[in-house]
């Protein structure tokens, strides 16, 4: 039987009520000693990389999954230590909405805008907001190297106007004004494994790297089964999501690695 991960009944009343919750060093030392040397190594994530200019002089840099595969990436994407949460977070089943690989590098790292994912996520035919993300420190995050901020129970807010910012989509900056007025900036300082899982509404930005030290984040993104889109988009509609036994993240990181190393 595969072991479970819920979150406690007070952890679950804090994600509600501030539409985020941290959880420290989810993942071991292993796991992410893995993830990055594969991540590093992965000429095709890198290959597959979009560049979206901010709203200044930066260019963030990110890699989007629809599919899964047997990669270490949708090993993480399909554990219960994700998977569990989600489910008592959305209440009910849920599918793989998309993965996404977050690379922001020294110095040139560029910013994400403030703004909320089911701004642009609705639009794909999700009518509710039944949706969630758990980003995972692959390097550690810091304020220096442009580490996630939030808005504390922002996503009370409701599904704020979005507009083009740049290369990206941000929500409307006079309300995002506002409510940096009346609610607390948090900055989600992670170790490497640390996670937070984050609802779909919640305004969240990221500055620019300006420090020697790479971040990059693993964010995995999930959908209720029951709001299913009612449209076709270019994230996909429901589907049955098998989850995996958590040693299969080393398990397969390792195949993974060791086919990297000779050149497969």
């Amino acid at each position: 039987m595969a072991e479970r991960f819920p979150v406690s009944e007070e952890q679950l009343a804090r994600y509600h009520e501030d539409g985020f919750l941290i959880l420290e060093r989810l993942f071991d030392s292993q796991e992410m000693s893995l993830l990055r040397d594969i991540a590093r190594q992965d000429l095709q994530l890198a290959s597959e990389a979009k560049r979206r200019r901010d709203g200044g002089t930066g260019e963030a840099k990110l890699t989007v999954r629809n599919d899964l595969g047997n990669d270490i990436y949708s090993a993480i994407v399909r554990c219960h230590r994700i998977t569990d949460p989600m489910e008592q977070f959305l209440g009910g089943e849920v599918y793989h909405y998309h993965h996404k690989m977050n690379f922001k590098e020294p110095r040139v790292g560029g910013a994400w805008e403030w703004h909320q994912d089911y701004g642009y996520w609705y639009n794909n035919g999700c009518l509710y907001p039944l949706m969630a993300s758990c980003m995972i420190a692959v390097d550690e995050a810091t304020q220096e190297n442009g580490c996630l901020q939030v808005l504390r129970g922002s996503h009370h807010l409701g599904r704020l106007n979005h507009g083009p910012i740049g290369d990206q989509t941000g929500a409307d900056q006079e309300q995002v004004q506002v409510a940096q007025q009346q609610l607390e900036l948090v900055h989600c300082e992670l170790a490497p494994g640390s996670v937070v899982f984050f609802h779909c509404n919640l305004l969240h930005c990221s500055a620019q790297n300006r420090s020697p030290d790479p971040r990059w984040a693993l964010i995995c993104c999930y959908n209720a089964a029951r709001n299913n889109p009612y449209k076709e988009s270019h994230h996909p509609r429901y589907s049955y999501l098998e989850k995996w036994p958590e040693e299969r993240v080393v398990q397969t990181g390792q195949r993974q690695l060791a086919a990297l190393q000779a050149g497969c």
